[in-house]
């Protein structure tokens, strides 16, 4: 069935685009059928998870195969060109994309439209530039020998990657007012070692496929496939770990040091904030196992502090809170980056100002949200979170990052989610 599809799509396209292949066109319409199955498939098996960018490895690779192979078999060139290779994989994403969608799992525009501009860099890039394949002609030989192609399709598709990563972290840039270097270095530093295996199977593919033919697509994929099932394993694990943090947060609430459910909404709010204010995906995840943790010292304490609200503790007893938190934190072993988010979580903002010291904007973060939810412990009346903004700009440059300040307002402004 899902061959038949793939077969559909090509056709469809075929007419569409009116790159019809000439000469061996059967084979050439059955490879691009596989093809956009692989895509299709690959879209549906998409990879997301919470600290990671949304990627799809085998759609990537499948396509990426796609537009590097010219070869049907020894001699025999393809005739479709460049719009074919690209409409073939728009519409097998579409395809794909929709079937998520009506299933009710998650899809991202922005990262699927991403993948589809790395495929029409390649595409061009290598078919137009490259080989300078005219449409409904047979695509020319290059004239290199095995491993000099090789290079040149991994240079290639190591370029669109970083193009796709660019043009998703422009848009992400464009709706969240963050960094745009900062984002573009967070969003590589997420995806490339995911990105190097795509790019080395998409290539291994194309060289394999005129001797091997349509049988490379699924054997090289394999890998991949495999480590679809691995990474979805480790997101299970990682979900397990969110489990046990929001279980161990909840112990100041049963101990009697916090209003109950504070933690939760600190790290729920800090998210939002957070994402308002740019933060990559794995900096959002941190910001969330600190937000949940960040009152965990209080269990250490003789004698509770009234309402649990530590913004209004003295500045002695809010370190040793925090000191106590970080010791907690770091005991784990696993969660280094949360404790180096506590490790400043008290520290006035005014030592950024007027002395330079490094404070993660996280930390910034988390001091600010825990100060309004504890100013309206809790109550989300207009009343309660008037009086809670007004006693924060009171020390607004001061102990407050006024930028954190504004998006927090941002946050809990009217029609902004409350829950």
């Amino acid at each position: 069935m899902l061959g038949l599809s793939g077969l559909l799509i090509s056709v469809v396209v075929t007419f569409v685009t009116g790159d019809v292949p000439t000469g061996g066109a059967r084979d050439g319409l059955w490879l691009s059928a596989a093809f956009a199955v692989a895509i299709v498939l690959g879209e549906w098996l998409l990879l997301s998870a919470p600290g990671f960018r949304g990627s799809a490895p085998i759609a990537m690779a499948s396509a990426f195969a796609f537009a590097l192979t010219t070869e049907i078999s020894p001699g025999r060139f393809v005739t479709y060109g460049a719009a074919f290779v690209v409409a073939v994989t728009a519409f097998a994403m579409t395809v794909g994309t929709a079937t998520r969608v009506l299933a009710g799992r998650a899809s991202n525009i922005v990262e699927t439209t991403g993948r589809l501009v790395a495929i029409a860099v390649v595409t061009i890039l290598y078919r137009v530039a490259h080989l300078g394949q005219s449409p409904g002609a047979p695509a020319p030989p290059d004239g290199l020998v095995p491993w000099q192609r090789a290079v040149v399709m991994l240079g290639i598709t190591m370029l669109a990657l970083v193009a796709d990563t660019l043009f998703t972290s422009v848009l992400r840039v464009l709706s969240a007012a963050a960094n745009l270097r900062r984002t573009f270095v967070e969003e590589v530093r997420s995806s490339f070692a995911m990105s190097m295996a795509v790019a080395v199977t998409g290539v291994l593919i194309a060289l394999a496929a005129p001797a091997m033919g349509i049988a490379a697509l699924p054997l090289f994929l394999m890998p991949l496939v495999l480590t679809l099932f691995a990474f979805r394993r480790y997101v299970s694990i990682r979900a397990t770990y969110l489990q046990s943090i929001r279980t161990l947060s909840r112990l100041t609430d049963v101990a009697g040091y916090t209003p109950s459910g504070h933690s939760e909404r600190v790290a729920a709010l800090s998210v939002r904030v957070g994402r308002e204010l740019g933060l990559s995906e794995r900096e959002l995840l941190d910001l969330e196992y600190a937000a949940l943790l960040h009152d965990i010292g209080q269990v250490a304490l003789v004698e509770p502090i009234p309402g649990g609200a530590t913004v209004l503790a003295a500045p002695a007893d809010q370190r040793r809170i925090e000191a106590d938190s970080v010791a907690i934190v770091r005991e784990t072993g696993v969660f280094e980056g949360v404790a180096r988010i506590l490790e400043h979580q008290t520290t006035p903002y005014r030592q950024v100002r007027e002395l330079g010291e490094e404070i993660p904007l996280t930390s910034r973060i988390v001091k600010v949200v825990n100060a309004y939810e504890d100013l309206t412990a809790g109550a989300r009346s207009a009343r309660a979170r008037e009086a809670a903004v007004e006693r924060i700009y009171l020390g607004l440059g001061y102990e407050y990052d006024p930028r954190v300040v504004d998006a927090l307002l941002t946050s809990i402004g009217p029609g902004a989610d409350q829950d």
